[in-house]
């Protein structure tokens, strides 16, 4: 439950896996594997990720893109594009989507990891710009159990975009430990992810 949920949306076998592999090897946990358009709009309204990675190309009547647009229209996570196809037809479909990212194959794991941690930090950038700096005694007022202090640099950490290699790292903190101050505070908040963990601080936030 404290791990970034991603969904991979890759139509070769080979490159899913090893997409998933990498992404395990940075605590990240892979929400599901889509080789089709219909299974990725599948996982995205009944099993919904914290961030998608996309491929362009699916070999299908729908592509990458147009499952891109319907992240931006109905979900509130980054995405990324991943493709062979950089020419400036598919860049400008893709811009219109405001994807946070986009990967050229061949990619190694640092370019991966690099560009989701970046997509992170400016997706919670720009989703925050407008709402008030989280504030623990107002969060805590409406809550019936409050937040610890730890919890609430853990999760003002989480609400910035941070992955949880990032936070442990700033908060001096183990893995495992930051993990179950992740899934206490998901508890007091009555969540089971991050996506949702952030709404919920946002609503807390605004009333």
């Amino acid at each position: 439950m404290s791990a970034i949920k991603i969904l991979i949306v890759e139509d070769e076998p080979l490159i899913a896996r090893n997409i998933a592999m990498y992404l395990r090897n940075h605590d990240y946990e892979v929400s599901g594997i889509a080789h089709d358009p219909d299974e990725a709009l599948y996982q995205l309204k009944w099993n919904p990720p914290d961030f998608a990675i996309l491929d362009i190309n699916l070999e299908a009547e729908q592509d990458g893109i147009q499952i891109g647009e319907y992240i931006h229209r109905n979900c509130f996570i980054p995405f990324v594009f991943l493709t062979s196809y950089s020419d400036k037809s598919t860049l400008e479909r893709a811009k219109q989507t405001s994807p946070h990212g986009f990967i050229v194959k061949p990619f190694n794991e640092k370019t991966l990891y690099a560009t989701i941690e970046i997509a992170l930090a400016n997706h919670a950038a720009n989703a925050n710009r407008h709402v008030p700096e989280l504030v623990l005694d107002r969060l805590n007022s409406d809550l019936l159990a409050p937040l610890t202090d730890r919890e609430f640099e853990v999760l003002r950490l989480l609400y910035a975009g941070k992955t949880n290699q990032q936070i442990a790292a700033d908060l001096y903190i183990a893995i495992n430990t930051l993990k179950k101050h992740i899934n206490n505070a998901y508890f007091k908040l009555d969540v089971t992810s991050r996506t949702t963990a952030v709404a919920k601080l946002r609503e807390l936030m605004v009333r």
